[in-house]
C-alpha cells in the first residue's frame, strides 16, 4: 500500500520553504479590506457542504473574506491563522460588515487544546488554500477531531499558485505538477473516510507598472518551479521570460481601480487572466474516525 505521508514529507523537502509568519505579515499590508466581490470565496461556500446555522472553524483564515460571508449568512465562526497581520486585517475585515468573528493566533504544528479547541466543538472545520503543512496526516486528523459532522479543504490540482505551467513552457522551464491534493484523498481513503472531490477556479490579474516590475515579479517563478537549474539556465530562462512579457504585457485599460484586494491596478497587465485550479475536498466525520 502506498505511504502517502512518506510521500508527502518526501516532496515537502524538495520544495522551497512555506512563508512563514513574517512573509504573511508584509503581505497582509498589500490587504486594505475593500475587495471586490471574491467569485472563489463565494464558489468555496457552494461547495462547501456547510448546513444553515452550523458552526464552522476556518483553519489558515487569512483576511477571513470567506468567514465574512459565512458570518453574513448566520454562521458563528471560529477562525485561525500564525500571521498577526492577517488577523488584524480580518479583524478590520469583521468590523466593516458588521459581523461577529472569534479568531485566534495559532499554526498547524500548535497543539489546539492549548487553545481552548476540543473535538465536535463545531459542525464543520474547513481550510481553504491554506493546506502547506509539514504533516498533512496530523493536519487532517486535527480538523476532523474538531468537527463533528463534516470538513472542507481546498488544494492546487497542478502546480503551486504561484506558478504558472503555461508560462515556464512557453520559456522553456520543464514543471512537474505535484497535485498535492492526491495525497490528502488517498490519505482519508486510507483512513476510512469517504472524500469526494469537486473543482472550483480562481482568476489572477496581474497589473505592473512597470516591464521590469513584471520581470521581477515573474522572475520567482523560475526560481520556486521546483526544477534544478544551473545559474546559466536561471539567466537564459529568465531572458526568455523578459521576451516573453513584452509581447503579452499591455496597457490595463482598468489601470487605477481597486484590485481584489482593494489597491490601485498598474498601468500595464497580461493579456489574459492567469487560471488557477483548486480541488475542493469534503468528507463527513460523523460516525468515522481518523485514528
Amino acid at each position: 500500500m502506498l505511504d502517502f505521508e512518506k510521500e508527502w514529507e518526501f516532496i515537502q523537502q524538495t520544495r522551497p520553504k512555506p512563508t512563514d509568519a513574517q512573509g504573511w505579515n508584509k503581505r497582509s499590508a498589500r490587504y486594505d479590506n475593500k475587495d471586490a466581490k471574491n467569485a472563489y470565496a463565494e464558489e468555496f461556500i457552494k461547495k462547501a457542504g456547510i448546513l444553515p446555522g452550523e458552526s464552522v472553524f476556518d483553519m489558515g483564515c487569512g483576511t477571513g473574506t470567506i468567514d465574512v460571508l459565512l458570518a453574513q449568512q448566520g454562521h458563528s465562526v471560529l477562525a485561525a491563522d500564525f500571521s498577526d497581520g492577517m488577523l488584524e486585517k480580518l479583524s478590520e475585515n469583521a468590523r466593516m460588515h458588521d459581523v461577529r468573528i472569534d479568531a485566534i493566533k495559532m499554526r498547524w504544528e500548535d497543539t489546539w487544546s492549548h487553545f481552548g479547541l476540543a473535538d465536535n466543538m463545531v459542525d464543520v472545520a474547513i481550510a481553504s488554500r491554506s493546506m502547506t503543512v509539514p504533516r498533512l496526516d496530523e493536519a487532517l486528523d486535527k480538523l476532523t477531531r474538531i468537527a463533528r459532522r463534516h470538513c472542507c479543504i481546498t488544494m492546487t490540482t497542478g502546480t503551486a499558485p504561484y506558478v504558472d505551467a503555461r508560462i515556464l513552457s512557453a520559456i522553456g522551464v520543464p514543471v512537474s505538477p505535484t497535485k498535492d491534493y492526491l495525497y490528502a484523498f488517498g490519505t482519508l481513503a486510507q483512513k476510512g473516510f469517504e472524500p469526494r472531490v469537486d473543482y472550483l477556479y480562481s482568476t489572477r490579474k496581474d497589473t505592473f507598472d512597470s516591464h521590469e516590475e513584471a520581470l521581477c515579479d515573474f522572475s520567482r517563478m523560475i526560481e520556486r518551479c521546483g526544477t534544478p537549474l544551473s545559474d546559466e539556465e536561471k539567466a537564459i530562462a529568465k531572458d526568455r521570460l523578459s521576451q516573453w512579457l513584452a509581447e503579452h504585457i499591455v496597457e490595463n485599460p482598468d489601470a487605477g481601480k481597486p484590485d481584489k484586494k482593494g489597491l490601485p491596478e498598474g498601468i500595464l497587465c497580461l493579456d489574459v487572466l492567469r487560471v488557477i485550479s483548486w480541488a475542493c475536498i469534503t468528507w463527513d466525520t460523523q460516525g468515522q474516525s481518523a485514528y
